[in-house]
């Protein structure tokens, strides 16, 4: 197995931290330092001989399934164990009553206890039944087909036939058939979203770039299951089946699952009836023995009064309080799988919250229009009408929108009921709807304006270029062609020499340029997404971009001459659904702590949670933690032993801040650490994060005594959606793996719905004393005529 440390360009090594949650180093290693640790020809690939080797050693690129519990065994489990042993030993002992006293009252009470365990754990066993096919789900995932490169031909195998060091070829459309290092990348882009969460498709290159130490941000590579959206890559095979990212997503999913709240409750309440019953058995056996009874009669004592503290009704009474409540929770959207989940709901005491799709409403939309130096907003009553007006005015906004048009791939179309179904980016989807709304004919301005060249958005860049030929429209115009750039602002500005204000061509200065930083950066502390428009005209812009080789980058010349005009930016965000804010002050009210766990930017999700209310402080009070406040953090607890309980309330009563946590410096933490920073800061953001860390996450608040509930929508959730006391998936955007490892899915993806669960939860917690008291006053009355 290849080395799982790695060295920085400090030259430093680095032990892998146990948050990583796959140690892979290849993404820090040169193509040829790859290839030369796998053995592979770089042009020919591997050779037959070599493949069959690799094959017998290391075995098939597939998912490896977990050791299943035959079904009648599972069935017996439920029937034999915890309340419903104590009834069938009831059971037991009323049938041997009836042979020794000729009762048949005794018989029936023993034929009813049978079958009340029956029905029950049949019911239970079909409950569960539902919710056993998470392998199932994830080999959903594996594709069938690869081409892969052997001997030095392009061959179509299955894809369970790749080894260690093959060469994949990988076109837009296909699915990634084992982790690779990618060697060549042409325009590529890759939808990650099965591993990470994320929902935009992300650039990959063959580039090497240290900055990137943790695998799952680095360029370079592409993960088992992972789909390439656009281009064509290369690269060879650095793990396959359960080495993979997936494969340990899915190992992690095998772990035993912890016991709900209220069969604890359950099992140690049956632990107290069968001491108490016993003694007393024991005890009546013993005073009937020395009164004179006769031993036979002493045992139908001794029978009797065990089997009178037998709450035969008990078991009935819970799986139907559960299964009520059950239903009562579907009409709300919110679907149980498992049914002693609906009580654990309610025994929450911190909940772990994703952000996209769950606190907000997964639906981009233009929040900001930054143009003539002014900002605007649209969604704000009358600012339509304004933007309309605007089309009349003379000022170039029609250009700015034309060139908002241009430069996005998304298109829409209309249904039968003739309602636009858009397709796309979410950001450019974004865009499209406002010109929609504005009445912007984006099919026309298209038709006139056919794009004859793309350089497509990508990470490194930052920015999205397409060429349009403009003669047949405007015959009469000095130039042939109009260049379209979007981007970041940054990398914007700094290609524009001019920009339109008042409707003319102006220069552009450092005053207007340090306008637009600032708004930016305002723009962002609320989390929203800037990017900015301009344009260039040219009659020949094969000069200034490289088509070569099926791949479009800019030319030095491009940047040393070009001269674009900036019309504009817009802002965009995910904004948070409006019921979120109030189901989190609910929570607080109720004592529940509320944790947003999430794949995003630090920046970004601290500024969702102070608007969801997650967090509830100013930004004095706000930690972003980062190299530095952990020295001193790890300083200040480097001794730090786990606290008391009385000392735990103690601390998050007296410690009002909120800390936002980065996933690469969450690495860096013990399980005494992580402990003591969660007793430490009540509101918690934990940004960037893997599957590994939410794992640890969960982990941490059950180590501190806490019930904790899980949301999720992802394959990478699945394994802390298992861990967690009570695992919630989302219903419409969740994937099936999640589905299938959660014991509640919401069906319209709310939080809001997660609190309605927790009161229906507290309520059958009431409802399940008063039931416990009713049948327990059964059993004194029976106990009565013995004494």
């Amino acid at each position: 197995m290849p080395s799982t440390t790695v060295t920085n360009e400090n030259g430093k090594t680095k032990s892998p931290s146990k948050f990583h949650n796959v140690i892979i180093d290849e993404h820090l290693m040169t193509i040829d330092q790859v290839a030369a640790r796998y053995g592979t020809d770089l042009k020919h690939g591997l050779t037959s001989e070599q493949v069959r080797k690799l094959s017998q050693q290391n075995g098939l690129n597939q998912l490896t399934p977990p050791k299943k519990t035959p079904e009648i065994i599972k069935f017996a489990h439920l029937l034999f164990s915890g309340f419903s042993l104590l009834l069938w030993i009831g059971a037991a002992l009323c049938i041997i009553s009836y042979f020794i006293n000729d009762d048949t009252e005794t018989l029936y009470l023993g034929l009813t206890l049978i079958a009340v365990v029956v029905i029950t754990g049949a019911f239970a066993y079909y409950q569960e039944s539902k919710s056993s096919a998470i392998m199932e789900s994830f080999k959903g995932l594996i594709p069938h087909v690869a081409h892969v490169i052997r001997d030095g031909k392009l061959l179509e195998i299955d894809s369970k036939q790749i080894v260690l060091g093959d060469i994949i070829e990988v076109i837009g459309g296909n699915q990634v058939t084992a982790d690779i290092r990618i060697i060549e990348a042409y325009g590529c882009r890759f939808d990650n979203s099965s591993i990470t969460g994320e929902s935009e498709p992300l650039h990959r290159t063959a580039e090497l770039k240290l900055e990137h130490e943790n695998p799952l941000e680095a360029e370079n590579l592409a993960f088992f299951s992972s789909y390439c959206t656009e281009g064509r890559a290369r690269g060879i095979a650095i793990r396959i089946g359960d080495q993979t990212v997936i494969g340990k997503i899915a190992t992690l999913t095998h772990q035993q699952e912890s016991q709900t709240s209220i069969a604890k409750e359950i099992n140690r309440f049956i632990k107290i009836i069968t001491i108490f019953a016993l003694c007393l058995g024991v005890a009546f056996l013993l005073l009937s023995l020395i009164t004179g009874y006769s031993l036979i009669n002493a045992i139908i004592f001794f029978i009797g009064i065990i089997v009178a503290n037998v709450p035969e009704g008990l078991l009935a009474t819970v799986t139907v309080c559960l299964t009520l409540t059950a239903k009562s929770l579907r009409k709300k959207n919110c679907l149980v799988k498992n049914l002693e989940a609906v009580e654990t709901l309610g025994s929450t005491s911190i909940i772990c919250s994703d952000k996209t799709g769950t606190l907000t409403q997964n639906k981009m939309h233009v929040s900001h229009i930054w143009f003539n130096n002014q900002v605007i907003e649209p969604l704000l009553a009358g600012n339509m009408v304004k933007l309309k007006q605007s089309l009349s005015e003379k000022n170039r906004f029609e250009d700015f929108l034309r060139v908002t048009a241009l430069c996005s791939k998304a298109n829409h179309e209309n249904d039968s009921n003739h309602k636009k179904i858009y397709h796309g980016d979410a950001s450019e989807v974004a865009f499209l709807k406002l010109l929609d709304n504005i009445g912007i004919n984006i099919k026309k301005i298209r038709q006139r304006h056919p794009i004859v060249h793309e350089i497509p958005f990508n990470s490194t860049n930052k920015f999205h270029i397409t060429v349009h030929d403009i003669s047949q429209y405007e015959p009469h115009a000095k130039h042939k062609y109009l260049i379209c750039l979007k981007g970041a602002p940054e990398i914007v500005l700094k290609l524009c020499r001019s920009i339109v204000l008042q409707g003319q061509c102006l220069k552009l200065e450092t005053e207007t340029k340090q306008d637009l930083n600032n708004i930016c950066i305002f723009f962002a502390s609320m989390g929203e997404r800037v990017l900015a428009f301009s344009e260039h005209y040219t009659n020949d812009y094969h000069s200034l971009l490289d088509t070569k080789d099926d791949k479009i980058t800019l030319t030095d010349k491009f940047m040393a001459e070009m001269n674009f005009t900036l019309l504009g930016a817009m802002s965009l965000i995910d904004p948070p659904r409006p019921e979120v804010p109030d189901a989190v002050d609910k929570c607080r009210q109720a004592g529940i702590r509320v944790f947003m766990v999430t794949g995003d930017h630090p920046i970004t999700a601290k500024a969702i949670a102070k608007q969801v209310g997650i967090i509830s402080q100013n930004d004095e009070k706000i930690t972003i933690l980062n190299d530095d406040i952990l020295k001193e953090f790890l300083q200040d607890n480097s001794n730090h032993s786990p606290l008391k309980d009385d000392e735990q309330e103690q601390t998050i009563e007296n410690e009002e801040k909120s800390i936002v946590i980065p996933g690469g410096i969450l690495n860096q933490f013990t399980n005494d650490q992580l402990d003591h920073l969660i007793e430490h800061y009540r509101e918690i953001v934990f940004a960037r994060t893997s599957p590994q860390q939410k794992l640890s996450i969960v982990d941490s608040c059950q180590r501190l005594g806490h019930i904790v509930a899980m949301t999720g929508d992802g394959v990478n959730d699945s394994p802390a959606l298992k861990k967690a006391n009570i695992g919630i998936s989302m219903g419409i955007n969740g994937s099936d793996v999640s589905k299938e490892a959660a014991d509640m899915v919401l069906m319209d993806d709310n939080f809001a719905t997660i609190v309605v669960g927790i009161e229906e939860g507290r309520v059958i917690f009431d409802n399940l004393k008063k039931s416990i008291s009713y049948v327990l006053a059964s059993n004194f009355s029976e106990i009565i005529p013995f004494i």
